[in-house]
């Protein structure tokens, strides 16, 4: 029988600084995707092409890595945003899905993807991704659950087509759903991985929808502040929370 022992991973673990700065990239996803959607005039289908080769180049630096590199593991994180933001503007608004339809098919998606991942390794947990499989299946789920956050969050705050809840009280939602979870946590002996993947997937609506509340026009329910100025404050505040909030490796169990 195999023995099991730990070693370090090449993802986070899952500190208080790790949510931090997945919030703050998750914000940085929507005003960034968006600046280059609206306020550069490419569009929806050239936006998600030029993130996705971000994305594609990125990922397949941290799959080359041997182990965990702060600043790659939260780039590549910033490009599953980014994409997952544009991506999901293309499927909503511009092939006319609709956020309903949008976020009922990433849902699919996501589930599909988690299902896969277990059936195939056994396990979901981030404890073992310990081959280059299971880090195929974090990241597309991660992709899956970012482009998810975009459509969510446009559904729960739009009032054309979505729930029009506007953005700050779509940020409360979400905020509160997340406090929901902290207390399963704390309060309950639900699974841990079902809780992270929970946790994992509201943080990136309520990005979302904090983004939106930044940088949207006043009449429609935004502080409109400039996209690139949003931009550019958030990943400042990313890269100083890398450097300064302890980052440290997963520990992983593989076989001895």
């Amino acid at each position: 029988m195999a023995k099991l022992e730990e070693t370090l991973g090449k993802v986070p673990a899952l500190t208080l600084g790790f949510w931090i700065v997945k919030i703050a990239a998750t914000t940085l996803g929507e005003t960034g995707g968006d600046a280059v959607t609206m306020s550069m005039n490419l569009g929806y289908a050239v936006g998600t092409a030029i993130f996705a080769v971000a994305f594609l180049a990125t990922v397949a630096l941290q799959v080359r890595a041997t182990r965990f590199h702060p600043a790659l593991f939260w780039l590549v994180i910033v490009t599953t945003t980014t994409v997952g933001t544009t991506l999901a503007d293309l499927l909503d608004r511009s092939l006319g899905i609709g956020y309903l339809g949008g976020t009922c098919i990433l849902v699919a998606l996501l589930l599909a993807t988690l299902f896969t991942w277990q059936r195939s390794q056994g396990s979901i947990s981030i404890d073992s991704i310990v081959s280059r499989k299971a880090e195929f299946f974090y990241w597309l789920t991660i992709l899956f659950s970012q482009t998810l956050g975009t459509a969510l969050g446009d559904w729960t705050a739009d009032d054309k087509g979505g729930l029009g809840l506007g953005y700050a009280w779509g940020a409360v939602v979400f905020g509160a759903g997340l406090l929901v979870v902290i207390g399963l946590y704390y309060g309950t002996k639900i699974s841990r991985t079902a809780l992270f993947w929970a946790a994992f997937v509201l943080t990136r609506p309520l990005g979302a929808t904090v983004g939106d509340f930044l940088d949207k026009p006043l009449a429609n329910g935004g502080l409109a502040l400039s996209r690139y100025g949003a931009s550019a404050a958030l990943l400042v505040f990313i890269v100083l929370a890398v450097l300064l909030l302890p980052q440290r490796a997963e520990k992983v169990r593989a076989s001895a």
